[in-house]
């Protein structure tokens, strides 16, 4: 694999670790910063906004990277089938770390090998 698919799956990573945070991180809020619970969900969208925008610093650059339409090794497919599969990783390591009061059940674990093959299959010539 060329250094500019390396790039792109760390970008990806490191995007989807922000993502995961603006999407179900002020989930976690309340616990840390009990007064939260009262704030107005207008503040909460743009503290989790907030947070996306390091996602989209990262996204951005990572398709720009991966993308055969600027010279990467990636089709548009295969980076969206990459971007699912690193998106459910990380969100299952988050998830496993943070929220340990949802655990991963092996329908889960089950889905996510669906997820792998699909990368294998999109890969195929």
């Amino acid at each position: 694999m060329k250094m500019q698919g390396i790039w792109t799956i760390v970008l990806l990573i490191i995007s989807n670790i922000f993502m995961t945070f603006a999407w179900y991180g002020h989930l976690k809020l309340p616990e840390i910063l009990p007064s939260s619970k009262d704030w107005p969900l207008i503040l909460v969208v743009v503290l989790s906004w907030s947070v996306a925008l390091f996602e989209y610093s990262f996204m951005i650059p990572a398709n720009r990277i991966g993308s055969d339409v600027n010279g990467g090794p990636f089709s548009l497919v295969q980076l969206k089938v990459i971007q699912e599969v690193v998106s459910l990783t990380v969100f299952t390591c988050i998830v496993s770390l943070v929220f340990k009061s949802q655990p991963i059940q092996w329908n889960h674990i089950v889905a996510f090998i669906c997820m792998v093959a699909a990368v294998f299959f999109v890969f195929l010539k």
